[in-house]
């Protein structure tokens, strides 16, 4: 197996990952059966922990856009160059952040 493969089948399964916390969360939030409390303080936790679902609703639908251009990349044979220089993204770096799309030269 390729590390372009390894790297493919390694970005799929956190984009599936994410995409099952997304439809939990979403399901939670559209909950038909959720009354909110009547008491004003459980009304306020209730609806500070809906925002608290909410962002990590949107910040895992934004990694799985970064995870879908990643895998654009990886089948486009650009995979690992850097999109500001054209030069190659060190492997650390993409290992620490396989979505990432700049050199840590660029990066700075």
């Amino acid at each position: 197996m390729s590390d372009l493969q390894t790297v493919r089948d390694s970005l799929v399964a956190q984009a599936e990952a994410l995409a099952k916390r997304v439809e939990k969360i979403e399901a939670h939030l559209r909950g038909v059966d959720r009354d909110t409390p009547d008491n004003w303080r459980e009304r306020a936790q209730f609806l500070e922990n809906d925002e608290v679902l909410e962002a990590l609703d949107e910040h895992d639908l934004a990694q799985i856009g970064q995870i879908k251009a990643a895998l654009a990349r990886v089948d486009a044979g650009t995979y690992g160059e850097c999109a500001d220089c054209g030069e190659a993204i060190a492997v650390g770096r993409l290992k620490a952040l396989p979505t990432t799309t700049t050199c840590i030269d660029c990066a700075s």
